[in-house]
């Protein structure tokens, strides 16, 4: 599954660089699927979502960091856990239940979005 930030974010931003597919973004800031992905052209996410992969997309929240759940893998293929719950020093990344997805299928996306 992917993992989501809670409203207990305090906006430190620790989480931001060590995300390996670029999912985290500060509140606010627009997301694109090209942003450390090896990604170009056109891409189809496994949610249904087309894109031009440098178009940017509307904020998920306005007032903590988020994470695209289109590009989070769970760091599957790069690190054993998480590396954004890893370094939270509040704990507010967690386990998003709305979006479960087994290890193969982040592994699949994983490749999706490092071709």
């Amino acid at each position: 599954m992917a993992i989501k930030i809670t409203d207990e974010c305090i906006n430190c931003g620790a989480c931001e660089p060590e995300c390996p597919n670029g999912a985290i973004y500060a509140g606010g800031d627009e997301w694109r699927f090209s942003y450390k992905t090896s990604l170009s052209g056109t891409f189809v996410a496994k949610s249904g979502l087309t894109s031009d992969v440098d178009a940017g997309h509307d904020a998920v929240s306005n007032d903590v960091y988020y994470i695209v759940t289109d590009k989070c893998t769970e760091c599957v293929g790069f690190h054993e856990e998480p590396q954004c719950a890893s370094v939270c020093p509040v704990d507010c990344c967690l386990p998003d239940e709305d979006h479960v997805e087994s290890k193969e299928e982040l592994e699949e996306k994983m490749h999706s979005l490092h071709p």
